[in-house]
């Protein structure tokens, strides 16, 4: 956590080299969280590469009152929502197709836990991934969702009995 600062420091600093290290660290584990929202990999894409110009630009606005993860999928998040409204007034919802070549870890792959966390609810699938892929602790969760943490709780719990109804 203390070397995520740092570098985030270097690249608040415009350092090249540092802002490179920090995009190959972050820009996977941003586009799996963004393919959990959107479910779709060039916006996934898209949402990577615009967040990573928004780390680089507003990287001397970070407090340091949050991990510097929970900062930067907080950028994803916004960004993620924001081309979802652009889709939905573009009217191409419809024409989003599912994951392509789901780079998501090989167990999430498996055939009935990939099926039944697809078909969570939207924020149920948010909770798993940023809980269990992310490492994500409630409270960083909540900060990041701007929800209180019994919600997050919540909708763990939710989502837990949804995936063992559905894989029983």
């Amino acid at each position: 956590m203390a070397h995520e600062r740092d570098l985030l420091a270097r690249v608040a600093r415009k350092d090249d080299a540092s802002f490179q290290r920090l995009y190959e660290e972050f820009a996977k584990r941003v586009f799996r969280y963004a393919l959990t929202l959107l479910r779709d990999q060039h916006l996934a894409e898209e949402v990577v590469q615009e967040t990573m110009i928004t780390v680089w630009d507003k990287a001397s606005t970070y407090v340091g009152s949050s991990r510097v993860s929970t900062w930067i999928f907080g950028i994803a998040r916004h960004k993620s929502y924001d081309i979802l409204k652009k889709e939905k007034k573009g009217g191409r919802m419809d024409e989003i197709a599912s994951v392509i070549d789901d780079p998501a870890p090989a167990i999430e792959r498996q055939g009935h836990v990939r099926t039944a966390i697809d078909n969570l609810p939207p924020d149920q699938r948010e909770i798993i991934f940023l809980t269990f892929y992310e490492n994500l602790p409630y409270k960083a969760i909540a900060d990041l969702l701007d929800i209180p943490e019994g919600t997050v709780k919540s909708r763990m719990y939710y989502a837990k009995k949804n995936l063992a109804e559905a894989l029983s």
